[in-house]
């Protein structure tokens, strides 16, 4: 057993000490989890669903056990859909339960697990145990009749969509928002409409924070495109107006800084040093390091109204926007395709964008390492990458009930998206969501669609 798979093990142990009341392994997995207050949510969802008779049984079972606040993370509507269709509710609750006791010792890398449901469960197994990507936050805490695994998100099964209709449905879709989001959406559009789809899709590349204004004050689209999360106050303009936003994570971005072809000496950079040159703390190469040229540094970098802009003074200038408004020599532009020409037009430039503009130009650009780190698949999907952030598309329940169309093109976005991204001829170079974030996506359409 590795250092750090023993480091945790006795991690949870002490957590699951915490977690588990006296005498606990005399009792069964239900009367555990009625005992803890932590499990109020998990114990009424089970008794609704008539469970608790057979999660009282002989077993064994391994209960993968969401705590409140994993259940609290779902949205109201989310929760009130599930409640209200009993067999999916049996469906959820039974994704969580595996035949047998498993303790974590008998988990690898790699593995699967049937679960009661039917499907089966992704173990991963590093610096910490994971199902379905879902964390594994105590372990093994032993009952009469299994064992349970505490975990800090929902997990999902499968959950089959309508059939997709283009042909069934008209009228115009009004889409607009992030740079970085119009090529996927642009390519769903494009597919959609070879389906048969006989009205007009409008997608309108202006930036995240500009869709959101036309999204959430005026009022006048269907979907916004974003490259970060919607913000509080941008919820707080769209229930002004009667929209409940609903986000879509539909792909995953590694945010690209790149440098020219011709530039030969920038390889990887770390955020502080990306810090300084976007900050305009250091103006020349030679400042960041003695080896580089003693040459001006050209900056080029999205504009105000972009979700990229945002995310890049989030995580690298440490959320002070001032600090690059502030920098010499920046180039500001909502159009990705003017900072692709800007950086590759000089040796000494350089700037950033998403990995959609990087990949169809990398004979013309270098995609520089962040904390020694390349964007790629693996390493966005993981987060390795320090850069990698969520693509979202949002809409409303309302909209989409108000509007087939709207609702369909969602549908069939959220069906063939996945295979539409990647780094190969033809696709668009970003990188498809886990698979419980797409079953979440798919969760909340069925919600927003069922009106209840």
């Amino acid at each position: 057993m590795s250092k750090v798979r023993s480091l945790f093990l006795g991690l949870v142990a002490v957590l699951a000490i915490a977690l588990v009341p006296a005498r606990a392994q005399m009792q069964s997995i239900v009367e555990i989890a009625a005992g803890n207050e932590d499990f109020s949510t998990l114990v009424e969802l089970v008794t609704a669903a008539g469970l608790v008779d057979a999660l009282s049984g002989e077993g064994p079972f391994t209960v993968f056990a969401p705590t409140n606040e994993a259940f609290a993370e779902l949205p109201e509507f989310v929760v009130n859909y599930v409640v209200s269709n009993p067999d999916l509710l049996t469906s959820i609750l039974t994704y969580h339960v595996v035949a047998g006791k498993v303790m974590s010792t008998d988990l690898s890398d790699g593995m699967t697990a049937a679960t009661l449901q039917g499907g089966e469960l992704d173990i991963a197994v590093d610096e910490g145990v994971k199902v379905d990507g879902v964390s594994v936050v105590a372990a093994d805490i032993e009952a009469s009749n299994g064992v349970i695994h505490v975990i800090n998100q929902v997990l999902l099964p499968e959950l089959p969509l309508p059939p997709v209709d283009p042909l069934s449905v008209s009228d115009n879709i009004i889409i607009a928002g992030s740079s970085t989001v119009f090529p996927v959406t642009e390519r769903m559009a494009d597919l959609f409409n070879q389906e048969g789809f006989a009205g007009t899709i409008t997608v309108d590349n202006i930036g995240t924070g500009a869709g959101f204004s036309r999204f959430c004050v005026a009022g006048e689209t269907d979907i916004s495109n974003a490259s970060r999360p919607i913000k509080q106050s941008e919820i707080d303009s769209c229930r002004a107006i009667g929209r409940e936003p609903i986000g879509f994570f539909v792909a995953i971005d590694a945010l690209s800084v790149v440098v020219a072809k011709s530039n030969d000496f920038v390889t990887n950079l770390t955020l502080e040093q990306l810090q300084q040159i976007f900050s305009g703390a250091v103006t020349n190469w030679n400042q960041v390091d003695p080896s580089y040229p003693d040459a001006q540094i050209l900056l080029f970098s999205p504009g105000t109204d972009s979700g990229t802009f945002d995310f890049f003074v989030e995580e690298v200038m440490e959320n002070n926007r001032e600090l690059i408004l502030g920098a010499a020599n920046i180039q500001f532009s909502e159009d990705d395709n003017v900072l692709v020409q800007g950086v590759e037009g000089s040796r000494f430039a350089i700037g950033y964008f998403g990995s959609a503009y990087l990949f169809p130009n990398i004979d013309r650009l270098n995609a520089v390492s962040i904390e020694g780190v390349q964007p790629t698949a693996e390493t966005a999907e993981t987060g390795e990458y320090p850069l990698s952030r969520p693509l979202f598309i949002y809409s409303t329940a309302s909209i989409m009930r108000e509007k087939p169309q709207v609702a369909e093109f969602i549908n069939f976005y959220l069906q063939n998206v996945k295979s539409q991204l990647g780094a190969e001829p033809g696709q668009v170079a970003y990188f498809p969501v886990g698979k419980r974030t797409a079953r979440f996506d798919e969760l909340e359409f069925l919600a927003a669609i069922s009106g209840s």
